[in-house]
């Protein structure tokens, strides 16, 4: 297959006008849950309702982000609870009431999870294990030191945490600057640098990126270590803004992560992603929750909702529509001459 000399190929060009739709399908969802929001949940569109739910689809759209690194090399990290959760309490139980213990905590903490994604990236990039496989099992390890470190039990998040995560300028809340920050910086890093374009070029094409001298194995190890640096500064976040995160905080972002990826439009099957358009699919997932919640239904029902959200983000992206239509779509019969 044919390549350019920045490593991307006609694989990676010919998924654009798809990515293009899932943005646009995306802001028009969006658009439109609003819309329905105000009609039938005024509640959950007002400023205090906003203040709190945008700090929250923050932290979504950065854990959701590092997540569609991880889908862009056709994979899939079942390790986000874990690592979110290892994060929290190491960011909670070492800095427990000392605000100068926070930098070396949270230091602590990235430097865990960056071993995780290392070995994520061994596991699945080197020695060729299954995605769901290793990543669960390494999620399994990130649960034992949750144990080990908080023993089960939540603590209190410091002031200069909780004022960093969880305070707001002007009346916009730091922790949606910092993902408005992120998104800008991991767009640019994807999609304007050139070990950016050669990583999309890996997940869109694997052999063909190695034909043209690409070290795959190593750009796909390397989405396992980015992601786990998206999901640590994503549960600072977390940390930061809940006033009492439990020791288990992570459990709730798997599903969310991944719906938000495929109601972006990245394919799971690889290839080029929409940093942007994930970002604002968490968006969307946040105020989905919160209008579910606003208008009376049983909290179980979120989940459904979050299911139902990424199953028809699968059908959007995934199912060839134009096969379906002509499948259905009656053909002429031919008169047949009695000769």
């Amino acid at each position: 297959m044919a390549s350019t000399p920045d490593g991307t190929t006609a694989a990676t060009r010919r998924q654009r006008p798809a990515l293009s739709r899932g943005l646009v399908t995306v802001l028009a969802a969006l658009v439109l849950l609003f819309a329905v929001s105000v009609l039938f949940a005024p509640s959950s569109v007002t400023t205090g309702a906003l203040q709190g739910m945008l700090p929250f689809a923050a932290v979504l759209a950065i854990l959701a982000i590092g997540q569609t690194l991880v889908v862009m090399q056709g994979g899939f990290d079942l390790s986000v609870p874990g690592s979110v959760s290892l994060v929290v309490v190491i960011v909670t139980h070492q800095a427990y009431g000392n605000n100068a213990k926070v930098l070396p905590a949270a230091l602590t903490a990235l430097a865990v999870v960056l071993v995780a994604g290392l070995v994520n990236g061994i596991l699945i990039g080197r020695l060729g294990l299954n995605a769901i496989v290793a990543t669960l099992g390494v999620n399994a390890l990130l649960y034992a030191g949750v144990l080990g470190v908080s023993g089960g039990t939540p603590r209190q998040t410091t002031d200069l945490l909780a004022n960093l995560a969880g305070g707001n300028v002007v009346g916009v809340p730091n922790a949606l600057v910092v993902a408005v920050l992120t998104v800008i910086i991991t767009t640019l890093v994807v999609k304007r640098t050139v070990a950016g374009r050669r990583f999309e070029a890996v997940g869109a094409n694997g052999r063909a990126a190695w034909a043209t001298g690409l070290r795959v194995q190593r750009h796909r190890a390397g989405g396992y270590v980015a992601a786990q640096v998206h999901y640590w500064l994503g549960a600072l976040l977390l940390a930061g803004i809940l006033n009492k995160p439990t020791a288990y905080q992570g459990d709730r972002y798997l599903l969310p992560t991944v719906a938000a990826v495929v109601l972006g439009g990245t394919s799971l099957l690889g290839g080029r992603g929409n940093i942007v358009a994930t970002a604002l699919a968490a968006l969307f997932l946040t105020q989905l929750d919160q209008f579910v919640l606003a208008i009376g239904v049983n909290y179980a029902v979120e989940t459904l909702v979050q299911s139902i959200a990424f199953a028809v983000g699968v059908a959007l992206y995934s199912i060839d529509w134009g096969r379906v239509r002509a499948k259905f779509r009656r053909t002429p019969r031919t008169a047949v001459s009695p000769t």
